[in-house]
């Protein structure tokens, strides 16, 4: 049975298990030790761990986080993320704080693994399906401890230190715990992948077709992740090339395996047009967050001038010209070639991610020039001449008479993100081409990088130095373009600083010519406080032992 299915019943199951302090609930007439004497509380208690996994298509105030990056502008200025532009985010005014729902998660996983037990579960030993019901019970462990493990690092890449919660507390001691260093934080997260890795399925499609559950990929991909974080230079000022290379192995372990594979660009499901549930056929899928049916994303970020559009999250210039021309060399707005026509010949994966001025959608032609129809005057058009194409499903309808729905899968892990990690760490140990046996580190950060733009059809590159660095960091950029990667990496890297200016794009039509100009639209404030966020002040309130992150006091 598919992950999906699950949720709900595990929502209200999880309400059994809110007050860790109760023995007795109330409301089912259930001990603790009896509600997990049934294999399908087994289950509902485990799969709500999964429902608080995150999803980015509206994580700050209906953008996403890529929104609040120099990758993309949100139209409406009632947005929080409006918060992080003009830099008003605070303890009291906090934005994705998502402190709570994650400890709730991470709550609810001690507790499952505090209290589970097959003892309990014995007495159904005769039941005709008993030895495949314990199959996937004891797997349910399995999950749980990865999960925690996942969650525990969206908390660390967030706030830094923070408390490390590995048992049920009572109310009055959990608002008395103090914080735990970031890299002890990664040490325990590389062993609850370690511990939970080898016991889990490569695939669940052999495993009673659950699917979308944590996998051994899955695992082993928040530890690779998790590594890479904490060799960066945010938390690695010394740049200590033993945090560089465990990421590396850690990676490695993954595509070692040969369980992914990169599919070409022209055929990956990740971009079928269509959407919905033929993404989770792609080859190179490690791990998503699952949802139902809806339409609510391409009501948010259809452009003005379809039935319900309302813009939302609308690419940048900065983003564009990231995108190299299809040769491979970059686009320059000072060759007049480009500037004349500076949709034509570039990356596959730009018209795989970006809608723009002309691009057919839906049966039809974008209009980004002023006075088209997709374009300013009109309120709520596009403020930087472009609009969303990635996600987008095409099959979709807001029409309040025919709305038709899609479910929309957020991608957590995929294979190109392993090859990028492993790319970034082998490069930082020792440039492009640096390979060790010794570690068995073969392959080249060189190598892991040209394997990603082969299968979107780019040319290799041949940099060195630091020439390379900016390429493989600009790679990352497009390659995960909108998938929750550029706002961390901003941070990891240190790079907020130089990357305040938002630019847009003057569309302006005179016959059947058009004209591009480019226009700076915004300067957004930075601090290096923002390369963590604050904790919410009402939670310092509580514990008088949590220190408020530096520079938010």
């Amino acid at each position: 049975m598919k992950l999906t299915k699950y949720i709900t019943t595990a929502c209200i199951a999880a309400l059994f298990t809110g007050c860790d302090y109760l023995d007795f609930d109330e409301t089912t007439g259930m001990t603790k030790e009896e509600m997990y004497s049934y294999f399908s509380n087994v289950t509902s208690l485990s799969t709500f761990v999964y429902s608080q996994l995150p999803q980015d298509f509206g994580a700050i105030g209906d953008a996403l986080r890529d929104a609040a990056t120099d990758n993309a502008v949100y139209t409406w200025n009632q947005s929080s993320v409006y918060n992080v532009y003009n830099g008003t985010w605070s303890p009291l005014k906090t934005v994705d704080d998502v402190w709570g729902n994650y400890y709730t998660a991470i709550r609810e996983a001690n507790s499952f693994l505090e209290n589970y037990s097959l003892e309990v579960l014995e007495r159904f030993k005769w039941n005709v399906d008993y030895e495949i019901d314990v199959e996937k019970a004891k797997m349910r462990v399995h999950e749980v401890r990865a999960l925690r493990a996942f969650f525990y690092l969206e908390l660390a890449k967030r706030y830094g230190d923070i408390p490390l919660l590995t048992r049920t507390y009572q109310i009055d001691e959990i608002n008395s715990v103090e914080k735990t260093p970031f890299d002890k934080v990664i040490d325990f997260i590389v062993d609850e992948c370690d511990k939970a890795a080898p016991e889990l399925p490569v695939s669940y499609k052999d495993f009673y077709n659950e699917t979308g559950r944590a996998t051994r990929g899955m695992a082993m991909s928040v530890k690779a992740r998790a590594l890479l974080y904490a060799a960066s230079k945010l938390h690695n000022p010394s740049h200590a090339t033993d945090k560089w290379k465990k990421a590396a192995k850690a990676s490695y372990d993954i595509i070692k395996t040969g369980w992914y594979t990169l599919p070409n660009i022209d055929v990956d499901p990740l971009y079928d047009v269509n959407g919905g549930n033929v993404v989770l056929n792609s080859s190179q899928l490690i791990f998503e967050r699952r949802n139902n049916d809806d339409n609510a994303f391409e009501s948010r970020n259809l452009p003005i001038g379809f039935e319900n559009g309302n813009s939302g999250n609308t690419p940048t210039q900065n983003l564009v010209d990231a995108y190299e021309m299809a040769d491979g060399t970059p686009f320059s707005w000072e060759n007049t070639k480009h500037a004349s026509k500076p949709y034509s010949g570039r990356d596959p994966r730009f018209y795989k991610a970006i809608l723009y001025n002309e691009a057919s959608f839906m049966g039809t032609k974008i209009e980004t020039f002023e006075g088209g129809r997709n374009a300013s005057p009109i309120t709520g058009a596009t403020l930087t001449g472009y609009y969303l194409r990635k996600y987008m499903n095409e099959t979709v309808s807001l029409s309040p008479t025919n709305p038709i729905k899609k479910p929309h899968h957020f991608i957590l892990f995929r294979y190109a993100e392993t090859l990028l990690n492993y790319a970034e760490a082998m490069n930082e140990l020792g440039g492009p081409d640096y390979t060790s046996d010794a570690d068995e580190l073969p392959m080249s950060a060189r190598t892991a990088l040209n394997m990603v733009r082969s299968a979107a059809n780019m040319p290799n590159i041949t940099d060195n130095g630091d020439d390379f660095t900016t390429r493989l960091r600009n790679e990352r950029r497009i390659e995960l373009a909108f998938e929750d990667h550029r706002f961390w990496d901003i941070r990891r890297w240190m790079i907020g600083d130089v990357v305040k200016d938002i630019y847009g794009v003057k569309v302006t039509k005179k016959g059947s010519k058009y004209s591009y100009t480019p226009v700076k639209i915004q300067t957004r404030v930075w601090d290096e406080k923002m390369n963590l966020y604050p904790i919410a002040q009402s939670e310092i309130y509580k514990n008088g032992n949590l220190t408020q992150n530096d520079g938010w006091e």
